[in-house]
């Protein structure tokens, strides 16, 4: 009764599990694990701000979905990508080594650490995303004190390449993982990434309806 399903889930296993019974095609809209959507918005912006090219992304903060899609973007696309997460919070084993895998064909360069500055140093592209995820809430308070340190802030920045821009996928916490200055200084990229959703999902789904019909 309909031409494409968009799920949104915990488990990475129930879209799966969707996914090989389904007659038509099935959108990861977002999981514990991954978040692609949201990485074709991103990319999307890169591209109309002209810093795809040689890009070297530093992500500051959780090992979460948004990590691991920056992984899989990173090895598919053969960029540079260097992650620092507080010890404990790290990026899912099996998908970096995943990424790994897939970044020898490519020709990607990925970094994993718990160091901040490395992970910045020279990086064009600086990114970030919430603390505490949806089904974190009992966390927050937890990982408040886990991610000190790990605001991207106004000296953070300085690390990175001169004219670096900033990404977020929103919502942000002012005062958490990023600056409130630094959010304000980086609001055209990081709104355009948001409506950039929108351009993005469309293009998804007329992919995925043109595949169909071949």
């Amino acid at each position: 009764m309909c031409d494409m399903v968009m799920i949104r889930t915990f488990e990475h296993s129930m879209i799966e599990e969707f996914a090989e019974y389904s007659k038509v095609p099935v959108i990861n809209g977002l999981t514990d694990s991954y978040h692609p959507v949201q990485l074709l918005a991103d990319y999307m912006t890169m591209i109309e701000y002209g810093i795809h090219e040689n890009a070297i992304v530093a992500y500051i903060g959780d090992g979460n979905n948004m990590t691991h899609s920056w992984l899989m973007l990173a090895a598919k696309l053969g960029f540079e990508l260097r992650i620092a997460t507080p010890k404990g919070y790290e990026v899912d084993s099996v998908i970096l080594e995943d990424a790994l895998k897939m970044a020898k064909q490519s020709g990607a360069v990925i970094k994993v650490s718990n160091n901040i500055d490395e992970a910045l140093y020279g990086a064009t592209i600086v990114t970030t995303d919430t603390w505490a995820s949806m089904g974190q809430e009992e966390e927050k308070e937890a990982r408040l004190q886990a991610f000190k340190g790990y605001m991207v802030d106004g000296l953070k920045m300085c690390l990175a390449k001169k004219g670096a821009k900033f990404l977020h996928c929103l919502p942000a916490y002012r005062g958490q993982e990023v600056s409130e200055k630094v959010l304000e200084d980086h609001a055209d990229i990081v709104f355009d990434e948001a409506e950039n959703r929108l351009h993005a999902q469309k293009g998804l789904m007329v992919w995925l309806d043109r595949h169909r019909e071949l």
